[in-house]
């Protein structure tokens, strides 16, 4: 293959892979053209191969379609994989987590010697919908939910999902939310592959008690004394 033809299919794969990143993300041509000031025809191009857009130009679509740069450097597609909303038997799933809500309010409930009347008279909610909430039979409507919790000294988040799809996703998005907030030079520290041995002996040693991390520390200042 000469570096011509290798050039222009790669100019393909990028038009492939950026309607992909478009498509999954319900963007028209139009609205790329307007990010990378061009024309949707212009797109039309890029999506062809015709035309391959510069890495400036392609960076910016990939911020506007929220999709990681990386995503142009390989070849899985994006559009064709199942939503995560897709097979989610919603009916089942708030069933169950209202009835998993119940459980954590009848556990602070009585946490805090409460019975369901004398929550009542702290909440102006109703002793039935107490008990109803509590037994997983009517969902909490979230402002009622927060006035519980507050009451019972929780807060609402401790009422979230913490496991299945939910749960993974939520976890997920805290955990991205958290390492976003890491000062600049923590974060470069954490996405270089080669600090992974150093960030997997930092889970170790916090996973370690009191004692047995004393006992380290004093360990390596004796052998950095000798």
């Amino acid at each position: 293959m000469s570096q011509e033809q290798a050039i222009e299919i790669r100019g393909k794969i990028l038009g492939v892979l950026l309607r992909d990143a478009r498509v999954a993300m319900g963007k028209s041509m139009k609205e790329l053209g307007d990010i990378i000031g061009a024309s949707g025809g212009r797109i039309s191009s890029i999506e062809r191969g015709l035309r391959p857009p510069s890495l400036p130009e392609l960076e910016l679509l990939a911020y506007f379609l929220d999709t990681p740069i990386g995503h142009f450097w390989r070849t899985e597609i994006v559009s064709e994989q199942a939503h995560p909303s897709e097979n989610l038997e919603a009916d089942t799933l708030i069933e169950q987590r209202n009835r998993t809500i119940g459980a954590t309010l009848r556990q602070a409930r009585n946490e805090g010697s409460l019975s369901q009347k004398d929550l009542a008279k702290r909440t102006g909610i109703s002793a039935s919908r107490i008990r109803r909430y509590e037994n997983g039979e009517s969902p909490a409507p979230i402002p009622e939910l927060e006035l519980l919790a507050e009451t019972l000294g929780y807060r609402v988040e401790q009422f979230g999902a913490k496991s299945g799809k939910l749960g993974d996703w939520l976890a997920q998005r805290d955990a991205v939310s958290g390492f976003l907030q890491l000062p600049k030079k923590l974060q470069d520290f954490a996405s270089d592959p080669e600090n992974e041995i150093y960030l997997e002996m930092a889970q170790k040693l916090s996973a370690m008690s009191p004692e047995r991390l004393k006992a380290l520390a004093e360990g390596l200042l004796e052998i950095s004394n000798r």
